[in-house]
């Protein structure tokens, strides 16, 4: 009888609710589709179609640069939070900023979430083209190198099966709709669920 109250008293506990952020910028924000259509949301609702018990904080800001992420990343990521997906540097490749100045705030947002004991999933990005090769393979490399480096989980491309697909592209050729927002999320989804298996042995 004692352990069946101790069970009981228990339960709860062990099945609370995850919390995640999704910190990142127009692409996480949900630029140009419903917010119901949004990638934290679809993300979400796969996850819990999935069985998981998980909420997922939207601190996506349109525009931001990885270094403007890193200037809001104490209040966008609150107290509590389990996990964390960096969906940055998306802009930084639009303006062509020194892929070493992506790399030292990418470092500097892994390493303060590390300290919080926050499990991290980096959603990498990759160079157009016509920027040119040079700045495509030092830009490419920020991410895989700053997983390795750091310890964390890296998911390579955040735009896979999306980039290069006008119908899955919004009319601006840059943000995807909400079937290009589905794609996106199913690809993802094993790293994410990857994630929550790290934040469950925590």
């Amino acid at each position: 009888m004692a352990l069946a109250c101790l069970i009981t008293i228990a339960s709860p506990a062990a099945a609370r609710t995850v919390k995640l952020v999704a910190f990142g910028d127009s692409l996480t924000a949900g630029y140009g589709v419903p917010s119901s259509q949004a990638f934290p949301v679809q993300l979400q609702a796969a996850l819990k179609a999935k069985g998981y018990d998980v909420a997922i904080v939207n601190a996506g800001v349109s525009g931001d640069t990885a270094s403007q992420g890193l200037a809001r990343l104490d209040w966008s990521v609150p107290e509590g939070t389990d996990g964390v997906i960096v969906a940055l540097g998306a802009n930084d490749m639009l303006r062509a900023l020194p892929p070493a100045t992506t790399r030292k705030a990418m470092t500097e947002i892994v390493s303060r979430l590390k300290a919080r004991g926050i499990k991290v999933l980096v959603a990498g990005m990759l160079a157009a083209p016509n920027l040119g090769p040079e700045y495509q393979a030092e830009f490419n490399a920020v991410f895989p190198q700053l997983a390795a480096q750091q310890g964390v989980l890296l998911y390579p491309f955040f735009m896979e099966g999306v980039a290069g697909h006008p119908e899955l592209i919004q009319k601006d050729g840059l943000h995807p709709n909400p079937d290009g927002v589905r794609v996106m999320v199913s690809g993802i989804l094993p790293d994410v669920e990857a994630l929550l298996k790290q934040v469950q042995a925590k």
